[in-house]
């Protein structure tokens, strides 16, 4: 969570710059790229939500979306230098969509391996380390960008999004969450069975 998050910051931050620096004078087409991005993360963010809520495959889902992040970030990095404005729109709106779109799952994936503990607080360090690797994203990737170009300094980037992603693929899907609400229903239906099956014992005796 906290590397991908880590890199969209980075790569919200120095937009401007990489754009500039291979479309001089696209002042405004580098502010409407960002847009775009920020746009097609909206889409991306209801997109996977939805989805997340009705087939509860919580692994399966971040993983697909982080290894596409990953896809849409090498791509994007080797399309800037193409010189095509209209495909940095296309890559940098896909990049947009999966990269923002991970962030509603990585908080629920979170809260399902940490539960019983409370959301806030694995909210809360999650949001910590997505500020941490943004800092740090940010300072390598401009010192990177400034001595050798931006390709390098979003090579930079990929490294981690692709070490990220094979994190993910090791992490134990324990959806505790899930296993305690399923527990809640079976314990309530025997309760009640309980409460029935001692009913007539109840009658019985106040006859007597």
């Amino acid at each position: 969570m906290g590397l991908n998050a880590g890199a969209f910051y980075a790569l919200s931050t120095l937009l401007n710059r990489m754009v500039i620096l291979h479309f001089p004078g696209e002042e405004v087409n580098a502010g409407r790229i960002g847009l775009t991005i920020v746009i097609a993360g909206m889409v991306g963010a209801m997109i996977s939500g939805i989805w997340l809520d009705k087939s509860k495959t919580y692994k399966e889902t971040t993983l697909v979306v982080y290894i596409m992040t990953l896809v849409g970030m090498v791509v994007y990095t080797f399309t800037l230098n193409l010189e095509r404005l209209w495909v940095v729109f296309i890559t940098a709106g896909t990049l947009g969509f999966f990269m923002t779109g991970y962030l509603p799952l990585g908080f629920e994936f979170a809260v399902e391996l940490t539960y019983p503990e409370s959301e806030g607080m694995s909210s809360g360090l999650l949001n910590v380390s997505a500020q941490v690797f943004g800092i740090i994203f940010t300072i390598s990737q401009g010192q990177i960008i400034d001595n050798y170009g931006t390709k390098p300094g979003n090579i930079f980037l990929c490294v981690f999004l692709a070490l990220g992603s094979a994190l993910t693929a090791f992490i134990k899907a324990d959806l505790r969450r899930q296993r305690a609400n399923k527990d809640v229903p079976e314990t309530k239906v025997q309760e009640e069975e309980s409460n029935i099956s001692k009913a007539p014992t109840v009658v019985s005796e106040a006859h007597l």
